[in-house]
């Protein structure tokens, strides 16, 4: 036997033996936070993979079908024109009300047809910060400095940590630029409105379905609340219109596939999400029929199909480990949150810095960052600390990291991280000086 080679799977044989060995199972608090990361992971297969994950996925199969790769790197690539390229990502989240995860399946899709690193890792952050609905909703809770300073934050935030992503990995963004072919341009005979209206049902879609109940009992927000199924079923039957019309598929297989949907929302009018989920079979049996398997409605399933079977593994993995070192929201993991309350008082460079750890390993679903501060705040943590979190919290989460490690690699995830933590312990201790 080689030992040279083999000391290496002996070490780790050895270290989860003894992990095993010593596993203690008997302590409260372990009990607990095992039962927690399972708590977390059932509420998040039943909040966020079938009406926040799926539509995503579909989108980003959609953006490797019918988006060309030409039209990707003309206004996204590594040669793209910087200001028009970083404007659009940078303010990409104002029109996508999602999570650090459910961005993700954008993020490659962009990045996979040619995306420059910067624009990409802008998108990436502004995704999920910039969301219009949390923005409001820290101005109404925590104060209109809280939501206008957030706002602020995130979308300069997404510029400049995209400008450093391709400063510091200039050198492969040029290599990347130079093998790069030459684009021809775009001869899709479908016209661009056809196909930008095409993506805007199917982010109507994403946003209606996952739309938050607010505390008002009045106002816009509540009315959309209250209508949302009634939105996301508009959007829908113009995504079965467009199906059945520009891209060929027929209006009889379109009701056809339809109709499951149609009779669970006549049924059970009370769980909506379960037409939805009959929607969404019906799509993808749709996609794989016999007349379709081969043309764009096939290739679109099978690259959404590829994105989940790459993505969703790692994001459940994630959320387990997240729930057993920090609970759901309102309980406890591993990490009490007492400590975590302790450390973030006052507006010291530690405070801020942890605070910025702490969100960005933490998952927070959308909106739910900010009650999670009111409560932090309510127990002493201080202005800037808060806003540390806000900045880096809702960007990243470890189920997150371990996505985009295998997207983009680990050294460009390291230093993605880093600058999001870095910018938001920064802008916490600037704006705790001046509130």
């Amino acid at each position: 036997m080689n030992w040279k080679t083999e000391w290496k799977p002996l070490f780790w044989i050895i270290v989860v033996f003894a992990g095993c060995f010593f596993l203690p199972v008997d302590v409260p608090r372990v009990q607990g936070a095992i039962m927690e990361s399972l708590y977390l992971v059932k509420w998040y297969a039943r909040e966020h993979v079938l009406l926040c994950l799926v539509p995503a996925f579909f989108i980003a199969g959609a953006v490797a079908v019918f988006v060309s790769q030409a039209a990707v790197m003309k206004y996204l690539g590594p040669t793209a024109n910087k200001l028009l390229a970083y404007g659009v990502a940078s303010v990409s989240g104002t029109i996508l009300a999602v999570c650090s995860c459910t961005i993700l399946p954008l993020f490659a899709g962009i990045y996979r047809m040619g995306a420059g690193l910067g624009p990409a890792c802008a998108f990436l952050y502004s995704g999920p910060a910039i969301n219009i609905l949390a923005i409001v909703l820290t101005a109404r809770i925590l104060g209109p400095e809280m939501g206008i300073a957030r706002a602020v934050g995130a979308i300069v935030f997404a510029v400049v940590i995209g400008l450093l992503m391709h400063f510091f990995f200039r050198h492969e963004e040029a290599e990347k630029a130079a093998a790069a072919p030459v684009m021809a341009a775009d001869d899709d005979s479908r016209p661009l409105w056809q196909t930008a209206l095409y993506f805007a049902a199917m982010v109507g879609i994403l946003v209606f379905a996952n739309w938050g109940k607010t505390d008002q009992p009045s106002g816009l927000w509540h009315d959309i609340y209250t209508a949302k199924w009634w939105i996301t079923s508009g959007f829908s039957l113009a995504l079965a219109v467009m199906l059945a019309t520009w891209f060929k598929v027929g209006t009889a297989r379109v009701l056809l596939a339809a109709t499951p949907a149609l009779v669970m929302a006549v049924l059970v009018p009370q769980h909506p999400e379960l037409a939805f989920t009959f929607g969404v079979i019906g799509l993808a049996v749709l996609s794989n029929l016999g007349s379709t398997r081969d043309g764009e409605m096939g290739q679109w399933f099978e690259e959404s199909w590829d994105f989940a079977k790459k993505i969703l593994p790692l994001l459940l993995i994630g959320v387990l480990i997240a729930g057993v070192l920090l609970g759901r929201p309102g309980h406890e993991g591993l990490i009490p949150s007492a400590w975590v309350a302790s450390l973030v008082g006052g507006n010291s460079l530690f405070a801020n810095l942890f605070a910025s750890v702490f969100g960005a390993f933490m998952y927070f679903a959308t909106l739910t960052e900010v009650p999670i501060l009111q409560g932090l705040m309510g127990a002493g943590m201080g202005k800037g600390p808060a806003l540390a979190l806000l900045l880096a919290g809702p960007a990243l989460s470890l189920p997150n990291m371990l996505v985009i490690r295998s997207v983009m690699g680990t050294k460009k995830t390291v230093v993605f991280v880093v600058l999001v933590m870095l910018m938001a312990t920064a802008s916490g201790l600037i704006y705790g000086a001046f509130f």
